[in-house]
């Protein structure tokens, strides 16, 4: 067994959490929850941020049961060896597909946008080497990199979507709650929910954390700041562009960072500058989502080092990441992907929650 390293702090966890959940989910957001609700946008995605907001305390009030282990390690004094191996395979393969999908949308806007004349395969090795790279060092160096991260992502994300309210109009943001209620508003809450997969991740912190209680305040400013960040893009992009525009654009967020201008030709390229922006985030992200990985099969397998686990890993998410043919094929894996994600990190965990309650185990 290894001896945990209680160096994470609170402040730490919740620059992990923000950087991981701020993410991939940027660039098409405001379109997907546009097309559930049209003006409704805004209001659902405050639905869907309070939905993953609970979902992520509930797990967090689970690990606090059992503060110097994983989910993957409790899981089995819950529900019993056989019963937590398969939960463990699930989840293990679960963040697999994750990290293969964000990946390979990460190479679709790069080649798209930026890398015309580069392979898609080319920019997506690249980025997955990076995180392999780095999911070698302990959980200590993890928290340090993304808290050097999050500064940059918070400030440059702010600046430019605040910047291009320049040419919002008030107006398309009427009436607020929606023309009417459909089962599309439902999808769409989900849809936002998902985004916010990646702070499962709190369960591999806590045992690391300094004062494991003070993971539910972190996770509070962590989700909170994610959140609100999310509902700002989505409500200046719906202000800039409208419904029926938005619709048509497969990445809004892109867009609005083409409208900014600046006087004395400051900033002629804010898309480039954004694009930097998301770079870092997607990789902070699939930074998160590998290390979650490799935590997860070293205490899985019963291993005392992960290093050799980074690379092993490598060739399963790449091939995974190219088994779309192309980006309408991707973002329907990426529906699949969200229901199936969203039973595993949300009912799963709460089940467990109430069994540990039943039980009457663990630290309250």
């Amino acid at each position: 067994m290894i001896k945990l390293q209680h160096e994470i702090t609170s402040v730490q966890t919740a620059t992990i959490l923000i950087s991981t959940i701020i993410g991939v989910g940027v660039l098409n957001l405001p379109r997907t929850v546009v097309e559930a609700a049209d003006t409704g946008g805004p209001f659902i995605t405050l639905i869907g941020v309070i939905i993953a907001f609970i979902s992520v305390m509930v797990i967090t009030k689970l690990g606090l049961r059992f503060p110097d282990q994983s989910i993957i390690d409790y899981s089995e004094m819950i529900v019993g060896k056989w019963m937590s191996r398969l939960y463990g395979v699930v989840l293990i393969s679960l963040f697999i597909m994750l990290t293969g999908i964000t990946a390979r949308e990460f190479g679709t806007v790069m080649s798209t946008s930026v890398l015309s004349e580069t392979p898609i395969e080319v920019t997506v090795i690249v980025m997955l080497l990076l995180a392999a790279f780095f999911t070698r060092n302990n959980l200590t160096t993890f928290a340090y990199i993304h808290n050097f991260y999050v500064p940059a992502i918070l400030i440059t994300g702010v600046t430019i979507t605040a910047v291009s309210m320049q040419h919002a109009e008030p107006l398309y943001l009427q009436p607020v709650f929606g023309s009417e209620l459909n089962s599309e508003m439902f999808t769409g809450i989900l849809s936002v929910a998902a985004i916010f997969q990646g702070a499962f991740i709190i369960t591999i912190i806590i045992p690391y954390m300094q004062k494991p209680e003070q993971a539910k305040k972190a996770v509070f400013w962590g989700i909170t700041t994610a959140g609100c960040f999310y509902i700002m893009v989505v409500i200046i992009t719906l202000a800039v562009f409208g419904t029926e525009e938005i619709k048509t654009l497969f990445w809004p967020t892109l867009e609005l960072a083409r409208t900014i201008s600046l006087p004395g030709n400051f900033l002629q390229r804010a898309d480039v500058l954004f694009l930097t922006f998301w770079v870092v985030t997607v990789f902070t992200t699939i930074f998160s989502n590998y290390m979650f990985l490799v935590q997860a099969l070293r205490q899985f397998f019963r291993l005392n080092d992960h290093k050799m686990l980074s690379f092993f890993l490598l060739p399963i998410i790449f091939g995974l990441s190219m088994v779309p043919e192309n980006v309408l094929q991707l973002y329907g894996i990426v529906e699949v992907v969200t229901w199936f994600g969203l039973a595993v990190t949300i009912l799963v965990p709460l089940f467990l929650l109430v069994m540990v309650k039943i039980q009457k185990r663990g630290e309250k």
